[in-house]
């Protein structure tokens, strides 16, 4: 059956503990749907007559309900030359740089497999034969090659992969994921992990009263500072894949940012849940300095 919202957010947050072997409370499934005790007590019965839940646990058919809402693939954006990272990366690539030990990209993967997302994309540019190293660790990772990565912005990353998006994480590779539980198995609709900011002058979104991604920009106040890290629904994979190509046609198209196809060229068509984070759960390395912040062995 197709779910509400609500019936959604209690059949995932069942469905996570169920995997865990444990029984969530009805205070725990208050919080997971933000609803009250009597609208979840409501919704649990319409899934227990639909043959999603028996006992206040999910049901097989309920994990099957779940299907549809399950992120399928992930798709790594990597072919970047990462020029404000420099010096380390004239000879390594963003993704495979190593913080405290571990490449950047490692934490994403490793988050992603840990939610059961195991199809997982690479698209490499900038030293790519270097990724290669990743299948010691990641033997089933597939590598999508973008040879125009050194002309166009990271759209032309998308347009490698864009018939790949539907059901889909979006990952930018240079994003240290400190918190795996981040990346969930289970989406609603398409959305986009967001850190409340009083002020930035970073890549920001202001959302709107559903909590949708209503406004981009660079640089704003109350708003969201945007993390690279987006979930693409099966609808909306299939209308992007068509939208990317035909703003990379257009004049100064290849100058894109991917992101800003659904955002901004053709605001209004898609509807992006923001979902909140934090810097405690995801940090972008974007610059020698911040390199050094997070790992002081670079600070030489």
């Amino acid at each position: 059956m197709a779910l509400t919202k609500r019936q959604f957010d209690i059949l995932a947050a069942l469905a996570g503990a169920g995997e865990c072997g444990k029984k969530i409370t009805q205070r725990e499934l208050c919080t997971a749907s933000g609803s009250s005790l009597g609208t979840v007590n409501r919704a649990l019965r319409e899934l227990e007559a639909a043959g999603d839940v028996a006992g206040g646990r999910i049901t097989q058919h309920g994990f099957e309900t779940l299907e549809p809402y399950r992120a399928k693939r992930a798709i790594f954006i990597a072919a970047g030359f990462g020029t404000r990272l420099v010096p380390v990366t004239l000879n390594t690539p963003k993704p495979l740089v190593r913080v405290n030990g571990r490449r950047i990209i490692d934490t994403a993967i490793d988050a992603c497999l840990a939610a059961g997302i195991d199809d997982i994309y690479i698209v490499r540019g900038y030293l790519a034969e270097q990724f290669d190293q990743l299948l010691y660790k990641y033997p089933t990772v597939k590598f999508i090659d973008n040879p125009s990565y050194n002309e166009a912005n990271n759209i032309s990353s998308a347009m490698a992969a864009r018939h790949l998006m539907s059901g889909s994480y979006v990952f930018e590779a240079d994003l240290l994921v400190t918190d795996p539980s981040i990346i969930t198995k289970y989406h609603y609709q398409s959305d986009v992990l967001g850190i409340y900011s009083e002020r930035t002058d970073d890549w920001c979104m202001t959302a709107d009263r559903d909590g949708c991604l209503d406004e981009e920009m660079i640089g704003g106040r109350n708003c969201y500072r945007m993390i690279g890290i987006y979930y693409i629904s099966p609808s909306d994979g299939k209308l992007l894949a068509d939208d990317i190509a035909a703003a990379y046609a257009e004049p100064g198209g290849r100058e894109r940012f991917w992101e800003t196809v659904p955002n901004q060229v053709f605001r209004g068509k898609y509807r992006i849940l923001i979902r909140e984070c934090t810097d405690d759960d995801v940090t972008e390395i974007d610059t020698f300095r911040e390199l050094k912040a997070v790992d002081p062995a670079y600070d030489v």
